[in-house]
């Protein structure tokens, strides 16, 4: 008897503990397989690809491209893969509607398109900015997404066919910079956060990804800014690491509970946090211009400078910082004091940058929004150009690396129509 009882309990620990590891095991997974871009910014959400990769380096609207297909409506989230499709929102403006839509990774067809609503587009936005602009998170099982109509913004699950599984209006949005919306969201242990920094119910919430009841809740008091945050180890810590209305904050991601914070000259932000080690960085631009870096263990500022990267995010690497900044210059910091190791022009005339940098196979990509890359060598030592790109003429959704492909979401103008194409890059 007492040996089936030891039994039994051996048994139930190990289905306790197998159910736990596969828990854990779908949501790492979905982060860092090296063929997944699971979420904004990418595996680790800092804009750096997984290791090994050998994307290409030179591309145009014919060379180098495996395939492109068309994206019905408009919008400037970022394509995510998992598996063998790529996620996407859109927006067609003149149906009022806002939709996911699901393609075939290899292929480029599209698989399946889901309208979540319908009407209550708000009138008045940033002319940079679409009614589709958040990036899509996942968790391996379930999409996740956000979207701004009839003056709330509202989360949505769906399931990998499309089928929406639930809704939540997180809260009211009427911003204090008629600019429209553009936070992602993030998905982070058993929870799906997002941002709803405007005047009213201010907020930033945390749901259960499961049931879609609230776990957590951070009044930010009226704070109007559109950053997405990001979770990472540091300061000995986890940590949510997030800028906006006058301060970089870092924040319990388990009850959002706030760890320091540290003061900033601007009140808006767009870019997310990098980090490395016990450092993180931000930028931010209105209406005062400052970058700076802030040790994470107690929100001290280190150093600081008055460059403006605005609406795209830094990138940091092996003691470095790197920004396309919006006065059209590439810069490169040392990391642990601010340093300027060079800075170089991105072209011979002054361009709109909104697109984030990203490492890959050694090379860091920078995006012009007229469509434009210049790959640039990861080496703080110098400016070190290895080729230069054009694809489209408008650009502002950041680029998914994956299994030494590059997946590019631009527009063409060249119609005399804002058409918007999903490219995929490889070395033929």
């Amino acid at each position: 008897m007492k040996f089936q009882m030891r039994r039994t309990l051996l048994t139930c620990c190990l289905i306790v503990f197998c159910f736990v590891a596969s828990d854990a095991f779908c949501q790492e997974d979905a982060q860092t397989n090296p063929k997944d871009w699971a979420r904004w910014r990418g595996p680790s959400g800092n804009g750096v690809a997984t290791a090994g990769q050998k994307p290409p380096i030179k591309w145009s609207s014919t060379e180098n491209v495996v395939w492109k297909t068309k994206i019905p409506g408009k919008g400037h989230s970022s394509p995510i893969l998992l598996g063998n499709r790529i996620y996407l929102t859109t927006a067609e403006p003149g149906k009022q509607t806002q939709s996911v839509i699901c393609f075939d990774r290899e292929r480029g067809d599209q698989v399946w398109k889901t309208e979540v609503n319908r009407g209550g587009l708000p009138k008045r936005i940033h002319a940079k900015n679409t009614h589709a602009s958040p990036t899509v998170a996942t968790d391996g099982q379930h999409l996740f997404t956000v979207f701004n109509h009839h003056e709330v913004v509202e989360l949505v699950k769906l399931d990998l066919q499309g089928t929406i599984v639930w809704k939540k209006k997180v809260g009211q949005y009427v911003p204090k910079y008629k600019f429209g919306y553009g936070t992602s969201p993030i998905v982070h242990g058993k929870n799906v956060i997002v941002c709803n920094e405007n005047t009213v119910q201010s907020a930033i919430v945390a749901y259960n990804k499961d049931s879609g009841e609230e776990s957590w809740r951070i009044n930010r008091d009226g704070i109007s800014s559109y950053s997405t945050p990001v979770v990472a180890k540091v300061g000995g810590k986890e940590q949510m690491l997030l800028s906006g209305g006058e301060a970089v904050k870092g924040f319990n991601p388990k009850d959002g509970s706030e760890n320091w914070s540290a003061p900033t000259r601007w009140l808006v932000s767009c870019g997310t946090l990098v980090w490395e080690g016990d450092m993180v960085f931000s930028s931010g631009g209105y209406p005062a211009q400052q970058t700076l870096g802030v040790n994470s263990s107690d929100g001290t500022v280190v150093w600081s400078n008055s460059v403006k990267v605005y609406e795209q995010s830094l990138l940091v690497a092996d003691g470095y910082v790197y920004a396309h900044a919006d006065n059209s210059v590439i810069y490169c910091w040392r990391a642990a004091d601010g340093q300027e190791m060079w800075k170089s022009r991105f072209g011979k005339k002054k361009l709109a940058e909104s697109v984030s940098p990203v490492l890959a196979g050694g090379n860091i990509y920078f995006t012009s929004e007229n469509g434009e890359t210049i790959v640039v060598k990861q080496n703080p030592n110098a400016f070190e150009l290895v080729a230069r790109n054009q694809l489209g003429d408008l650009a502002f959704a950041t680029p998914a690396f994956c299994d030494n492909r590059i997946y590019a979401r631009v527009g063409d103008s060249t119609t005399g129509q804002d058409h918007q194409w999903l490219y995929c890059l490889g070395e033929k």
